[in-house]
């Protein structure tokens, strides 16, 4: 994931490396960040966060193995 200090960015593209995935990521800035909450993006591949709306898509995500099983 790329850094974003300013969470100014709406979309967002993730890797497996980066699960469990939640929002407001490690890379951005946290005083001006909601509380931390996770974001259950392994079944669909896309996940958007409730409370600031920004959109995550999994780009290494495979719908046969969606889940981890």
């Amino acid at each position: 994931m790329t850094s974003n200090s300013t969470n100014a960015k709406k979309h967002y593209e993730v890797t497996k490396a980066d699960l469990p995935l939640h929002c407001p990521t490690p890379e951005m800035s946290k005083w001006n960040s909601h509380p931390r909450v996770y974001l259950p993006i392994e079944k669909t591949g896309k996940a958007k966060c409730p409370y600031c709306g920004a959109e995550y898509v999994l780009i290494d995500f495979d719908p046969n193995h969606a889940g981890g099983h």
